[in-house]
């Protein structure tokens, strides 16, 4: 028997580039008796699910689909996905820059800063926890100057937390910003995957369907 775990590897990305999905949220509704409404939020932070079927094109990618399933033992070990919407810390889907997102304020002694990217700006902004950056993309600056990887920090891409080394620890007031692409933390949302060929041959679009892995 396997242990529940979480594979560093990424889902097919041609197949992950037609997938259909997007944040999902839970909020309970109570109407009162005087028809008023009363909305709490269950989940402090959304959850992403998508059907990865729309992506699959060729017999050959539906292969490639089975063997990734087995591997992974379906629903038991996550995996990264790229979400063709939303992979990067910048705006409309632009490469990375050192000062696209602010990660916290030096005190001088803080050493570490996990990785965030923020949605909206003026009335409720989210701040979503990035756990699987992509290795060789997080850029970091401190007071508007970037840091050199390797040098000043290190980024740990199975966690998002960015660490200073010693002596580059941010001094206090100083704003520490990033930049970075990522993958979204998922697994399979089922134990099985119906095939059927002579349905998939005739344009039939089998369903796969994923969810984000929330730790």
């Amino acid at each position: 028997m396997s242990t529940p775990g979480f594979h560093e590897v990424r889902f097919p990305i041609e197949i992950a580039l037609g997938a259909r999905g997007g944040p999902e949220r839970r909020t309970e509704i109570v109407t009162t008796s005087t028809g008023r409404e009363e909305r709490n939020a269950r989940w402090a932070l959304s959850r992403r699910r998508y059907d990865a079927g729309y992506g699959v094109r060729s017999i050959d990618g539906l292969a490639a689909i089975v063997a990734f399933f087995e591997e992974r033992r379906g629903r038991l070990h996550g995996f990264r996905f790229r979400d063709r919407l939303d992979w990067t810390s910048a705006s409309g889907n632009a490469p990375p820059a050192p000062f696209d997102q602010t990660i916290g304020t030096g005190d001088g002694t803080q050493a570490a800063f996990p990785l965030v990217k923020v949605y909206g700006a003026n009335f409720a902004p989210y701040g979503r926890p990035i756990s699987k950056p992509v290795q060789g993309s997080v850029r970091v600056a401190v007071a508007g100057v970037e840091q050199t990887a390797g040098t000043h920090f290190n980024c740990d891409t199975t966690t998002g937390i960015v660490t200073f080394l010693s002596g580059h620890v941010p001094a206090t007031g100083a704003a520490v910003t990033a930049g970075f692409s990522f993958d979204v933390p998922v697994r399979f949302d089922t134990d099985f995957l119906e095939i059927d060929l002579s349905a998939f041959e005739a344009g039939a679009i089998p369903s796969i369907p994923l969810v984000e892995i929330r730790s």
